[in-house]
């Protein structure tokens, strides 16, 4: 990104939900720590191309411990001789106030905090300016608030910031990377595809690009795709702005470049939203393999004989099988299903190597072609991830510049509780016509992902006709047909007309989040792709329309 093109502010986002249990846990055997330390290692070789460019340098790398990381930016500008005025953000870690906050006794607690801090270091002339738990969109609207010199009540401009923010904060996956419509890239462009950036503009209207010479796509449907990434409904909370995905504009403004306009914003809700991170215990699990025939009887048959040979029931114990076998196959891995038990207990003993052995010593003695994926093992310590809420009121901000002046930040004096929007208008329905059953990813793109122990999947299309189609065709109940693991699950539709896309929450898919999870895929990033290999009816005048 520095020897690329021209850049004013290079941002990192470096904190997920999952990485907040690792620092977490690393703080604990290290008090001094907390942070990123893969931070240090990439500033050691761009701090001084940094400096002599004028970029400045945001990251959310101090994770648990911003005042640290930002004591080792020092220490390491101080032996590459490199002058930098490194300040830092703080004020997110409740911890401390956890159990009087009503939060209970967690590993970690950290409230995400906005931009305003880091708008703050930047005017206070820092060079680089390190947080601990961000919003993912605050690493690019304190930049811009600071560069254009917005007021907190300049909504619709903070909110074009959010967006920009959101879009570019997974890096290459606006700019081609784990995108549905990948085989309209050639493989060569992906090889190395350049990052996205932000042009952003005074009004909050900003151009989503790369720089040239750079593999990757920037394109609508690239942006599209990001934007549906881990959001929920119309409304897009932020603790500056609560920014109106329904109202964002997309346009090509060039070879890839896509401008994105119209962004409203409202005021922000009155709470903070906190990550919550607690040890829940104990997990192990083992995958047997079974071939051939008499699938389902062999799986009765060993799940019977392993919880008969545990002397001690672990408090949680499941089981699935996947039916990965084909009949007829031509080669023993596709004869085969896969039966994956999983087990967790507050005591490590319960699921130790005594679970582990007690699998493999039925080696002899269970069904034909007896085997498993891995040899036995200990269990490991698994994350419960819990969001919490305080009121924005009650968590102090606070921005510490390069010489030590601090200066607290006060929450927003304006806010609005959060609420669902009101749902939009559905289009007119296509006339009847003739169908074919196909695949729906013959003309739907989807990006799919969690959100705490929920996961979201927001699927579009690229034309009028078939945005007509799909707002009619699929409903909550035709997601739950066609991914029957939602069945039995709280699903929400939103519609959002403006990027001909449709939004779904279902809550509970990942149970207690990411590091409790042992579901195949545990953070959901593919449940859009098996919902676009499924088949349905489709107007056979909109597949011979999908190309774009």
């Amino acid at each position: 990104m520095l020897t690329g093109g021209d850049l004013d502010y290079l941002t990192g986002d470096y904190l997920a939900e999952l990485t907040m249990l690792i620092l977490g846990r690393d703080r604990l055997k290290h008090p001094e720590r907390g942070y990123a330390k893969t931070f240090l290692t990439q500033l050691e070789q761009s701090l001084g191309l940094a400096r002599d460019q004028g970029v400045r340098i945001v990251a959310n790398a101090g994770g648990l411990n911003p005042a640290g990381l930002a004591d080792a930016v020092r220490e390491l500008a101080d032996r590459l001789g490199i002058p930098v005025r490194v300040a830092h953000v703080e004020g997110d870690d409740l911890l401390p106030r956890a159990t009087e906050l009503g939060l209970g006794t967690p590993l970690t607690a950290n409230a995400y905090l906005g931009g305003w801090g880091i708008a703050e270091c930047l005017a206070g002339g820092a060079d680089v300016v390190i947080t601990g738990r961000v919003t993912d969109a605050s690493l690019t609207v304190g930049p811009a608030a600071a560069h254009f010199g917005w007021a907190r009540t300049d909504y619709d401009r903070l909110a074009g910031a959010v967006v920009a923010g959101h879009v570019t904060e997974c890096g290459i996956q606006a700019s081609g990377g784990n995108y549905a419509f990948f085989t309209e890239i050639s493989t060569e462009q992906l090889l190395h595809p350049g990052f996205p950036l932000a042009e952003i503009h005074a009004d909050g209207s900003s151009v989503i690009t790369k720089h040239p010479g750079t593999g990757g796509l920037v394109s609508v449907d690239t942006v599209t795709a990001q934007l549906l990434y881990e959001v929920t409904g119309a409304r897009y909370a932020n603790p500056d702005v609560t920014a109106r995905i329904d109202s964002i504009e997309l346009s090509p403004d060039g070879p890839d470049r896509v401008r994105i306009s119209g962004v409203t914003g409202e005021p922000p809700p009155p709470t903070c939203k906190v990550s919550l991170n607690s040890i829940g215990g104990f997990r192990n699990s083992t995958t047997f393999v079974l071939t051939g025939l008499d699938i389902e009887a062999k799986a009765e048959l060993v799940r019977t004989q392993l919880e008969a040979a545990l002397r001690v029931r672990p408090a949680e114990l499941q089981w699935t099988l996947a039916r990965t076998d084909h009949p007829d196959a031509d080669t023993e891995e596709t004869a085969s299903a896969l039966l994956h038990c999983v087990v967790r207990d507050p005591d490590p003993a319960n699921v130790g190597r005594k679970f582990s052995a007690a699998g493999v010593e039925l080696a002899l003695a269970s069904y034909p072609g007896f085997c498993v994926t891995a040899p036995p093992g200990d269990g490991q310590v698994y994350g419960v991830f819990t969001p919490g809420y305080v009121d924005a009121t009650a968590v102090p901000h606070v921005a510490v510049h390069a010489d030590g002046t601090r200066v607290d930040i006060p929450a927003a004096s304006e806010t609005l509780e959060l609420a669902p929007a009101a749902e939009p208008a559905l289009p007119e329905p296509l006339p009847a016509g003739p169908t074919r059953r196909a695949p729906l990813g013959l003309i739907a793109g989807a990006r799919s992902g969690d959100k705490g122990g929920s996961a979201n999947v927001g699927v579009w299309v690229r034309t009028d006709e078939q945005w007509r189609w799909l707002a009619h065709t699929l409903t909550t109940e035709m997601l739950q047909k066609l991914l029957p693991e939602t069945g039995h699950l709280p699903v929400t539709r939103h519609l959002l007309p403006k990027l001909r896309a449709v939004n779904f929450v279902i809550e509970g898919i990942l149970g207690q989040g990411v590091a409790y999870q042992a579901r195949f895929d545990p953070q959901a990033k593919g449940l859009g792709e098996w919902l676009r290999s499924r088949h349905l009816e489709i107007p056979e005048q909109l597949l011979s329309e999908r190309a774009p």
